[in-house]
């Protein structure tokens, strides 16, 4: 059956190029009122080019859009945005020292005597607020950088609601949260599309995709697959238009228990802040998956073992031997690798090029260590374009400066970073976030072998099919404290007992006190 509704947006023939590249090669889709159409691909498959066309942070090269029956070009992103289309970045577009209200009407703030009018800014505020059930969880007066990652989604939504926008772009929306918190987005979601909004929803989780979506295009090279009806496919169609063939296998298979070989780090009763009597062991040739709410202390884990925020009692061993893990200098000159979960902020050196992001671990060992690398030279110059094409990053040259690569490039950049050093224990925090199907089976591998080369693998995920799929073990965490430990190929209704602190009465399941009493 046809649909009744006419689309707001209308994109027809879009073509973009740049340098080199076709980025989009005549994409034509329509975007419906009261409809969250997800639009997927790969890396480089022409999602955020398309985005940034719709919003006129591009100009296309011929095509043309239509708004609300128009045709019509927007020069500058400020323009389409007062004219009712709205986008939001994986990367939120907000001002952390302003608080909310100043965030949500920043630029058009009511004014009496030629001075900001506070009492009318909060007013309006609370009324936008409210029409996202937030404004007893959001105060207009506090600090952006004060609240979490969802509610600052939050603020994102309301200052499109505030713009009255008829489209709403959101692009990797739950890259960042927890489960509970993707679930508080879905409602939300609905009661825009009660506004009869139209939201574009990219991301490459297929559960939200299938969750939330009424459609999906497919991008692959710049070009338009197709569009279907989300109750008339599956995942793995929608994968193998995507990546032009079927993929047999999401991860690769378990550690056998032969491969398993002596401990590597051994953690006894660690605290500090925020971490309770964490004890916990990593095995060379094995993956210990960690899930676990926001908030649980996943990441805290991670940083303490690399001594970001170190242990601060308890005692921490490495291959037998006593270790104050106070620095991550310690922690990589001691054969420790991290990939972490804020890549922005602490994994990449954005303004310097691909080249030199992949070879900073190299280097740092060399200084540390004054030594060469095993085969007797430096590596660098062969090393970097192995590693590229190792991950599969996307890119015309390895001197273009990071900051221009898509945040799924951008990832396996900070992946090769540890790939091309010498460690033996490594942590991944989130380390498939922001990346296509096709790449994660790939880095899956990757993980893998590095477990099947001897490596000790902590790897943390809030993607529970991640953990139950890569896991050789499974410890679970809640409230700072390890809650449990499952066996592989858990259920995720065992994982979430113990995620939100509740003891699981099936078999294999071992908490944190009962680890440190064996």
């Amino acid at each position: 059956m046809a649909d009744q509704k006419q689309p707001i947006l209308e994109v027809k023939n879009i073509t973009k190029r740049f340098p080199g590249v076709v980025a989009l090669d005549e994409v034509s889709a329509q975007f419906l009122p009261g409809e969250v159409h997800a639009v997927v691909g790969e890396n480089g498959a022409g999602k955020s080019t398309l985005m940034k066309v719709l919003v006129g942070a591009y100009r296309p090269d011929h095509g043309t859009i239509f708004f609300q029956g128009q045709p019509i070009s927007f020069d500058h992103p400020k323009e389409a945005q007062d004219n009712g289309i709205s986008i939001i970045y994986q990367e939120f577009n907000l001002l952390p020292d302003r608080n909310v209200a100043q965030n949500i009407f920043f630029g058009r703030e009511p004014t009496r005597y030629g001075l900001v009018d506070q009492r009318e800014l909060n007013r309006r505020t609370v009324e936008v607020l409210k029409q996202l059930d937030a404004q007893d969880i959001i105060s207009p007066q506090a600090p952006l950088h004060s609240l979490p990652i969802a509610q600052q989604q939050i603020v994102e939504i309301a200052k499109a609601i505030a713009f009255d926008s008829k489209v709403l772009i959101m692009d990797e929306p739950t890259a960042a949260l927890s489960m509970t918190e993707v679930e508080m987005l879905t409602n939300l979601i609905h009661k825009l599309l009660a506004r009869d909004m139209a939201i574009i929803f990219i991301s490459h989780r297929f559960i939200e995709v299938f969750d939330i979506a009424q459609k999906i295009t497919v991008l692959k090279d710049g070009r338009k697959v197709g569009t279907t009806r989300v109750e008339d496919t599956s995942p793995d169609q929608i994968i193998e238009m995507m990546v032009g063939r079927q993929l047999d296998q999401y991860f690769p298979g378990l550690a056998l228990p032969q491969e398993i070989g002596d401990v590597r780090v051994r953690i006894k009763n660690g605290s500090n802040a925020f971490l309770k009597n964490i004890n916990l062991e990593l095995r060379a040739g094995e993956i210990v998956g960690v899930s676990g709410l926001q908030g649980s202390g996943r990441t805290e884990l991670a940083h303490a073992l690399f001594g970001v925020e170190p242990f601060q009692s308890g005692a921490v061993e490495l291959n037998g031997k006593l270790l104050e893990l106070n620095s991550p200098t310690i922690a990589i000159k001691h054969k420790m690798g991290f990939v972490t979960e804020d890549r922005k902020a602490e994994g990449i050196f954005p303004n310097q090029a691909i080249r030199d992001n992949i070879l900073i671990t190299v280097r740092t060992l060399q200084s540390l260590a004054k030594r060469i690398m095993p085969n007797g030279t430096s590596q660098g110059p062969d090393l970097a374009p192995k590693l590229v094409k190792q991950v599969d990053v996307r890119a015309p040259s390895l001197d273009q400066e990071l900051q221009y690569l898509s945040g799924g490039n951008q990832q396996k950049v900070v992946l090769s970073k540890w790939l091309a050093s010498t460690a033996e224990i490594f942590i991944f925090d989130e380390p498939t976030r922001g990346i296509d199907v096709e790449a994660k089976a790939s880095i899956h591998e990757m993980i893998r072998d590095l477990a099947r080369q001897g490596c000790a693998v902590l790897m943390i995920s809030s993607e529970l099919p991640e953990v139950i799929g890569m896991s050789d073990r499974i410890v679970v965490m809640w409230d700072g404290k390890i809650s449990g430990e499952l066996p592989p190929h858990s259920s995720e209704s065992q994982i979430m007992i113990l995620a939100t602190g509740h003891r699981s009465s099936g078999a294999g399941s071992k908490s944190n006190s009962e680890a440190s009493e064996e």
